[in-house]
């Protein structure tokens, strides 16, 4: 049974929550100013809502018809029957008090003013439900197709500008660039996702953007998504420019472009899925090597 949860927490994409919060965290390092404890409770709760999140998909998933004999991906713990819809339930309430909890723990240390705390409350509240709502409900937004607007904020706006105040408790708009970039390349490992479910998501009624616009089309999209956040890199480099040593990020560039060339050759839904891990890395390692030129 416990290999079954573990296996519903799909630690495989803790990386890309990892990655979102480093970058802010690398970013703030450069200009001097990091806290270890901040840190440490920033990323535990972006992987509490990550692990949240992914156990709400499973359940909603399983509800609303996406996960079934007709989806090619890895199987669901609640559609496989390997967990019961309400184990899993009350596992997302766990989580979720897990995470508020930690979320809280995570402003007393980090904010000097009842503002910001204010603020930063309500982002974490909006976070909890939108990890739950992305499946979960009678109206699901992940059904919608807004699914990529959402891991664009979240995983972007919200974890790298977010990570970068509660270090620094400064804001300034050059934080915008490396920000857009990580949820860039986060909606790149959803699209890959949706991609190889597009046709067990058409039939459950899940449209996401690959549903929309179809595989070719969505191929291209991909293309733009990995294309638009190296671009946003590059600007914030030319912006911040001091030395060499920051464009050590350019070793990850062929990673992203065997990712791109998968999505267009593997058109097998198995053969497809290890490029959503291998996005999450390439991510990750992108992120580690602008970090550390930003460093140096």
């Amino acid at each position: 049974m416990i290999k079954y949860w573990i296996e519903a927490f799909r630690l495989r994409t803790l990386p890309l929550a990892l990655a979102c919060i480093g970058m802010g965290g690398f970013i703030a390092a450069a200009e001097g100013q990091f806290n270890t404890l901040v840190f440490s409770l920033t990323l535990l709760t972006a992987f509490l809502l990550q692990i949240l999140s992914n156990l709400a998909n499973d359940y909603g998933d399983a509800q609303n018809g996406a996960d079934s004999k007709d989806r090619l991906g890895p199987s669901r713990a609640v559609q496989s029957g390997r967990i019961s819809a309400s184990s899993m339930k009350n596992a997302m309430i766990f989580f979720a008090l897990l995470s508020f909890f930690s979320g809280l723990s995570l402003l007393y240390f980090s904010l000097n003013s009842w503002q910001d705390l204010w603020v930063f409350l309500g982002v974490g509240i909006l976070s909890l439900i939108a990890a739950v709502t992305y499946t979960v409900g009678d109206n699901p937004y992940g059904y919608m197709g807004l699914g990529d607007i959402s891991v664009l904020i979240f995983f972007g706006l919200i974890a790298v500008v977010g990570t970068y105040y509660l270090q620094t408790n400064e804001l300034h708009y050059s934080i915008l660039l490396p920000a857009v970039t990580c949820g860039l390349f986060a909606v790149g490992v959803l699209n890959v996702n949706n991609i190889r479910d597009i046709e067990s998501d058409r039939k459950a009624g899940k449209y996401s953007i690959p549903v929309r616009l179809g595989r070719d089309k969505a191929v291209y999209y991909h293309w733009f998504i990995l294309l638009a956040g190296w671009a946003t890199a590059v600007f914030y480099v030319l912006n911040n420019y001091s030395s060499v040593k920051q464009w050590l990020f350019l070793l990850t560039l062929p990673l992203f472009l065997i990712n791109a060339r998968a999505v267009k050759q593997k058109t097998d839904s198995k053969e497809l899925d290890p490029y959503l891990k291998q996005m999450a890395i390439s991510t990750l390692l992108f992120v580690l090597l602008f970090g550390i030129g930003q460093l140096l």
